[in-house]
């Protein structure tokens, strides 16, 4: 694949993504305040995900080697 028809299909997607959310009809300005907003949402979600799925797999990796490695502890100290 050469880089002139991947630059043509990332413009293509991105006259796709203008047109289905009506943004070349804003100025330039509105698309950056635009633009800005949607990426902040979209960091402040990726990071979200990755802090409670770290901290959900963590806790439950831990509770599983508890299991497996300390039989002779039960469950509610576990979860104390």
């Amino acid at each position: 694949m050469d880089v002139k028809s991947t630059l043509s299909y990332l413009y293509w997607l991105l006259c796709q993504f203008e047109l289905i959310t009506c943004s070349y009809l804003m100025e330039p300005w509105e698309k950056v305040l635009f633009y800005s907003f949607n990426l902040a949402l979209l960091g402040l979600l990726l990071y979200t995900t990755y802090v409670c799925v770290a901290f959900h797999a963590s806790s439950a990796f831990q509770l599983l080697c508890s299991f497996l490695g300390n039989p002779r502890e039960n469950a509610l100290s576990v979860v104390k």
